[in-house]
């Protein structure tokens, strides 16, 4: 489910002290029920599934054209990287952040920070800058989801046009497949998630 900007801004997390300067481009709720210590759990799938996560042909035919046009114009030549522009976000990282938990990279996104609930990771081309920015909440009946936020700062008036132009196929070919990709692979790792709160517990039993 597609949520308001708010959703995210009214939220505390520490990215908004780090990326003051980018915009909420898109925030959703996504399918991961779970309790208050599976955050790090959903920060491993998303960082190390194989495969393609967009699994309609529409969102394949939208990502290869993409990668196409990148090729032909130079968007993702070298130089136009996270750190090559300008300086990536861990160098904005206030020192407790710095010395915690890096997270994973993954693809084309180099993690900034990993909290108990919160991970953001980044990318940049020559179009824009992005980041990806989880976050777990809870849902008010005793349980935990995650939310996912679109973070961006386009570059210059070709990206502002670009991230303009792409948007509505975004909301058609992209993010529908990957909310669907995302529940169905936390559905089918929820054996993995009990079995780690069961080892959690039993620790915990033999400790007291």
């Amino acid at each position: 489910m597609r949520l308001p900007s708010t959703a995210h801004t009214s939220r505390p997390w520490r990215i908004h002290e780090i990326a003051y300067d980018f915009r909420v481009e898109d925030v959703w709720a996504l399918p991961t029920p779970g309790g208050p210590d599976d955050f790090a759990h959903l920060v491993k799938q998303v960082s190390t599934g194989e495969g393609d996560y967009v699994d309609s042909p529409v969102g394949r035919a939208l990502f290869a054209l993409r990668w196409k046009l990148g090729a032909l114009f130079g968007w993702d030549k070298p130089g136009t990287g996270v750190g090559e522009r300008e300086p990536g976000l861990r160098d904005r990282l206030p020192a407790d952040l710095r010395e915690g938990p890096r997270g994973p990279d993954f693809r084309k996104f180099r993690s900034v920070y990993q909290t108990h609930d919160e991970w953001a990771a980044e990318m940049s081309n020559g179009t824009c800058r992005g980041v990806l920015h989880l976050g777990w909440v809870p849902d008010g009946a005793g349980g935990y989801h995650a939310r996912m936020a679109i973070l961006v700062k386009p570059n210059g008036l070709f990206g502002i046009a670009y991230m303009a132009g792409i948007k509505a196929f975004r909301y058609v070919g992209v993010y529908p497949a990957l909310l669907r990709m995302i529940g169905r692979e936390w559905e089918a790792s929820a054996h993995e998630r009990n079995a780690a709160r069961e080892g959690s517990a039993a620790r915990e039993g033999s400790a007291g």
